[in-house]
């Protein structure tokens, strides 16, 4: 089990070594050549609960024994999630919620965040590493605290996240700023989430910033999806959602059905395509964006292009115009042709645009479809479903659902994934039913729950009552810096 970089053949390390290092040193993201070549059996996992199916995902894409994947597993999941069950379905008049916010920070981001730092912890026993792991995460809002509370006081690592200061939400921003743990440290930086994680990328390739790194004895690694050990877990509550419609006897084995992924650097979605690759029945994986619609773009014309103007939304987790996880997705469609995706990420950073060839794209969108919801169509979904079945939904998963209406398919059943609770972005579910208020975000979340009923979440109960700890705000320019100044501080 070998893995390589998308855009060097000649890149290739261990499992272990993937997980640890998180991006190959050209900026390549680490792929299996040879995904698919061993399936899951479906029938053997019907009965079989979260954390069984997780371990038979697990032994696929690792190099571990079966006891360290079991224990991973274990100590990710076991008791830190609101319901057993991690991911459940709750079914819709138009199709499934997929909900994957029942953990520690109540976003979708927990599910990987969690597994992430056990699976790092026990590749440092497989590589014998002597260097301490310096994870370095830009996020759009989840991944920032997710990785946060999953590193937090892990042995061997240290975590430094940074966000658009001007680009999360109050709630986001507030369980990032009051983060405990003595290797967190978290920084905003002016400008918005791409400058962000380009600055980060950067990095990943600065020779000269790696030496001094290694001088203190630390190594890189990432706990953003560019990183395999971060998607893979996500690949479980594909095949998890699938085997629970067969236990409610509302599919056969065998069967095919749609998921709709509200997605915006394409991690979320390009789990599905995984789960699909070993064994997975899918129809479509469709894509739903906000307005800054650069991945419906790509997938209805062929061409990526990130010259255009970027919006502020009020689902701004999807705020993003370079999506990293298409590139593994490329790759593959280009028949694992890796100088072909290395010429196309050079034209992305020297144009801000490439072009796939008709053939990539025609394999493309035999998979996948998209489309996309601006912010009032994202508000109207969020008060009709409210009306219609009493359900709340966040303003990502409004988007996807609002991609589903838009794209009607009776023929097969249709599973949305809900990435966060409502709670995390409550000003703009409030005034989605209830019109605009000029109270606070804590305010509006206690009167959201009188109105609705729908519990707030435990993380995020009197969060506004925590101590801020972490108040620098930087350029993108100083963040290489920032980070040696501050490791003294971890």
């Amino acid at each position: 089990m070998i893995y390589e970089s998308t855009r060097d053949i000649n890149k290739k390390i261990s499992p272990s070594e993937a997980i640890l290092q998180g991006l190959s040193e050209e900026g390549g993201l680490f792929v299996l050549r040879d995904l698919g070549k061993n399936k899951l059996d479906l029938r053997d996992l019907v009965g079989k609960n979260y954390y069984e199916i997780a371990e038979k995902v697990l032994k696929l894409f690792v190099d571990f024994s079966e006891q360290e994947i079991k224990d991973c597993v274990n100590n990710a999941y076991r008791g830190k999630f609101s319901d057993e069950n991690i991911t459940p379905l709750v079914k819709l008049s138009d199709g499934y919620i997929l909900e994957l916010f029942n953990g520690p920070t109540s976003a979708f981001k927990d599910v990987g965040l969690s597994l992430l730092p056990q699976l790092t912890k026990t590749a440092l026993t497989k590589v014998k590493a002597k260097n301490d792991i310096l994870i370095l995460t830009a996020t759009s809002g989840d991944t920032g605290k997710a990785a946060l509370e999953g590193f937090k006081d892990v042995t061997g690592t240290k975590i430094m996240v940074f966000y658009p200061n001007d680009g999360v939400s109050t709630v986001q921003k507030m369980q990032m700023q009051t983060q405990e743990g003595k290797n967190t440290k978290v920084c905003a930086i002016y400008g918005n989430f791409d400058d962000a994680q380009s600055g980060i990328k950067e990095l990943f390739t600065d020779e000269e910033f790696k030496k001094q790194l290694l001088e203190k004895n630390i190594k890189l690694s990432s706990a953003n999806s560019i990183n395999i050990g971060r998607l893979i877990p996500q690949i479980v509550y594909y095949i998890v959602a699938y085997v629970d419609l067969i236990k409610e006897q509302k599919i056969t084995i065998g069967e095919k059905i749609n998921f709709i992924v509200p997605t915006g650097n394409f991690g979320n979605i390009l789990a599905g395509y995984y789960a699909e690759q070993i064994g997975l029945p899918i129809n479509k994986l469709i894509c739903a964006s906000n307005s800054n619609n650069v991945l419906h773009d790509f997938l209805t014309t062929g061409i990526y292009n990130k010259n255009r103007k970027f919006l502020k939304t009020i689902s701004p987790s999807m705020d993003i115009l370079i999506s990293s996880n298409l590139e593994r997705l490329i790759y593959y469609m280009s028949g694992c042709n890796n100088k072909y995706v290395d010429k196309l990420m050079e034209d992305l950073k020297k144009t801000g645009c490439y072009k796939v060839t008709d053939d990539i794209l025609r394999k493309i969108t035999d998979k996948f479809q998209s489309g996309f919801a601006d912010d009032d169509a994202t508000k109207k979904i969020i008060k009709d479903i409210y009306e219609k079945d009493g359900y709340l939904l966040d303003t990502h998963t409004a988007v996807a659902y609002k991609v589903l209406l838009d794209n009607p398919d009776k023929e097969h059943i249709n599973v949305v994934l809900s990435t966060a609770s409502p709670y995390k972005f409550t000003e703009s579910v409030y005034s989605a039913i209830n019109g605009t208020s000029d109270k606070d975000e804590f305010e509006l979340m206690k009167e959201l729950n009188r109105k609705t009923q729908v519990s707030i979440p435990k993380n995020l109960k009197d969060l506004d009552k925590k101590e801020i700890r972490h108040k620098d705000v930087i350029k993108k320019e100083n963040m290489k810096k920032y980070i040696l100044e501050k490791l003294g501080e971890l």
